[in-house]
């Protein structure tokens, strides 16, 4: 399970639980992407998190593509294709409403990259200033 880096105190149980489901099956359904988009069948891309709405007929979607790179790309051609997307997600999943989709870059793993980049700096090293 990917952690979550959303505030999730503002979510009930149901929605976390829904939207780790919706995130499973995404990723499954992305990893045969080249389906929905041919230019960028060959781009892994990582689902870190879906953010269900209170009724449960939203989701959005954060994801990223390997290393990064194509993010604008990406996230155009995933929203582009949403509608095959969320006719997969159906197949897999037995949910009342069938949520529509919303893919967002995810934030994550730029402030993972800002922390090491803190870390690395020469006053974050201990024992450096002692």
């Amino acid at each position: 399970m990917v952690k979550s880096h959303s505030n999730n105190s503002s979510q009930s149980q149901r929605q976390l639980r829904i939207g780790e489901l919706v995130r499973r099956q995404l990723a499954q359904i992305l990893s045969v992407w080249d389906f929905f988009d041919p230019d960028l069948s060959k781009i892994s891309i990582t689902v870190g998190e879906v953010r269900m709405n209170s009724d449960l007929k939203k989701a959005t979607v954060f994801v990223i593509p390997l290393g990064g790179h194509h993010t604008e790309q990406v996230i155009a051609a995933l929203n582009e294709s949403r509608r095959e997307i969320r006719q997969q997600l159906n197949k897999r999943l037995d949910l009342k409403f069938s949520p529509s989709l919303h893919f967002v870059p995810d934030p994550l793993f730029d402030q993972i990259e800002n922390t090491e980049r803190l870390l690395k700096e020469e006053k974050a090293r201990i024992g450096k200033n002692h």
